[in-house]
């Protein structure tokens, strides 16, 4: 939601599974709180990949929303105080495989979901949760998509038209003037932003000298980057997955490629810069948060939490956008079910229309789509084998 250089990543995935049983979580097979303590118990579903093509980036943002239920276990409705269980499921970054993941929440009665990471997942499940009418909160997928015609789906992070404008923005504000746009076949995120950027480049006078597409699981690169060579472009936007970004960055730059390469907020993972190795250095990425740059105390007191979380679990400490936005869709969970004063799944979705909350991320408000009344991106790129903030910026 593959070549052995990068099956590591894979497997890093699949052995991080082991801490899926932390935190109060359960899994939908199994069986939750029983006996009269039900009647105080509330469901938040977590709608997440943790294997397949997104599973390294859906756990991170699992791992925001087990440290968030941590640190607000339980929720006051009305008089009272009813103990948030998250039930967890993994939609493998696959469509189908989201639908099975979908109605298993559904069947355990879940009041929210949260998720996911990965656009077309989200997309695939919507229509489940809406007739269900069961209020999902979206935490990293971008694509329009997701919320468009869904009365029951809202997200707290900005969407990929912002996205790709943002990036086309600084793009020519650093002297780009040729783009090539490579896309996954198939894939939402990955052709709705290529597609953004294209727009708003173009817009900005920029000329789009190659655009490619490729088959997902898709491990050889060289034909397509062999084309963009050709043409000589100033800057590659590639929106891709966390597997297939090591494999276009090192490919291109063994074929001698210089122009800057560039993508959105996929590509804020580690994993990235172990497997592309130097060749990573330079690339240049989107993405919803900074943890040099807290936004309020929430943000502050949330940074030096999560790293002691993260180093408890034995991850590294080095805190990811999506993290952040996990964090953040469980505080407008709670805040919309507080606001509801009832655990009607209905109910809660009228709330969220008019929560608003004080993020990790910023202030957080949603639109009349249920999208998330954002207007700023941080623009970082890596530099010595780490993420490195650039500048933010918005749209013009």
């Amino acid at each position: 939601m593959k070549m052995k250089k990068v099956l590591a990543l894979t497997l890093s995935a699949c052995m991080s599974m082991g801490l899926m049983t932390g935190c109060g979580s359960s899994s939908a097979g199994s069986s939750s709180s029983g006996g009269s303590s039900d009647s105080k118990v509330i469901k938040i579903g977590v709608f997440e990949p943790t294997t397949g093509e997104n599973g390294g980036g859906g756990f991170q943002e699992v791992l925001g929303i087990r440290y968030a239920n941590k640190v607000h276990p339980t929720v006051k409705v009305g008089e009272d105080e009813y103990k948030i269980e998250l039930v967890e499921v993994d939609n493998k970054s696959d469509k189908t495989e989201a639908v099975n993941a979908a109605q298993k929440l559904v069947s355990e009665k879940v009041s929210v979901v949260l998720g996911s990471y990965g656009s077309g997942v989200s997309i695939a499940a919507g229509q489940i949760f809406a007739d269900a009418k069961i209020p999902a909160i979206g935490c990293s997928c971008t694509n329009p998509q997701v919320t468009q015609g869904n009365d029951f789906y809202f997200r707290v992070c900005f969407l990929d038209p912002f996205q790709g404008t943002v990036m086309a923005n600084y793009a020519t504000d650093n002297g780009a003037k040729t783009a090539a746009i490579i896309t996954q076949l198939g894939d939402d995120y990955s052709s709705g932003l290529g597609s953004f950027f294209k727009t708003a480049f173009s817009d900005l006078g920029g000329s789009i000298v190659s655009e490619e597409q490729f088959q997902t699981n898709q491990t050889d690169f060289k034909a397509i980057l062999t084309n963009i060579k050709a043409q000589n472009p100033d800057i590659i936007f590639a929106p891709s997955s966390i597997t297939t970004a090591p494999l276009i960055i090192k490919q291109a730059r063994e074929l001698g490629i210089t122009a800057t390469i560039a993508a959105g907020d996929t590509w804020e993972n580690s994993t990235i810069i172990e497997n592309a190795g130097d060749s990573a250095e330079g690339v240049v990425l989107s993405t919803f948060f900074d943890e040099a740059e807290p936004a309020n105390d929430e943000a502050a007191a949330f940074i030096e939490g999560f790293k002691t979380y993260l180093k408890e679990n034995k991850q590294e400490e080095i805190i990811p956008a999506v993290s952040a936005l996990g964090y953040d869709s469980y505080l407008a969970a709670i805040k919309a079910i507080e606001n509801a004063g009832s655990t009607d799944t209905t109910a809660i979705r009228d709330a969220l229309k008019d929560v608003s909350i004080d993020g990790v991320t910023g202030s957080i408000s949603f639109d009349e789509n249920g999208d998330a009344n954002k207007d700023m991106a941080f623009i970082k790129t890596i530099e010595g084998g780490k993420f490195k903030f650039l500048t933010t910026t918005t749209v013009k």
